[in-house]
């Protein structure tokens, strides 16, 4: 999960992946997502997106992400090796998707 302050992210919370089948799919456990936003909370952060990756396939959202999209207000990181750029951004909301532009400072 990422977070950080007028969309600059800031900090990054690593999550454990908890799916059946961790190649193709990921989930995070309730629990960890509760003890983020806590912590979030605690540091003043505000929660700005979730990241993964598809290590053997397109940076784009597959259908299960977009379904998945529960956090319409968060930006969704896709992390591909096998496409460049490497890293792409979406938003995700009542299952429209559409890209972000991502500034590095």
């Amino acid at each position: 999960m990422l977070a950080g302050r007028a969309g600059v992210i800031l900090r990054i919370f690593p999550a454990v992946n908890i799916a059946a089948h961790p190649a193709t799919n990921y989930e995070i456990a309730p629990a960890e997502v509760c003890a983020f936003m806590r912590q979030m909370r605690a540091e003043k952060l505000d929660f700005l997106g979730i990241y993964h990756s598809h290590p053997n396939g397109k940076n784009e959202p597959s259908p299960r992400d977009i379904e998945r999209a529960y956090y319409s207000e968060a930006a969704y990181f896709i992390v591909s090796r096998q496409e460049n750029p490497a890293v792409r951004a979406f938003a995700i909301k009542d299952g429209n998707v559409q890209e972000l532009k991502i500034e590095i400072e």
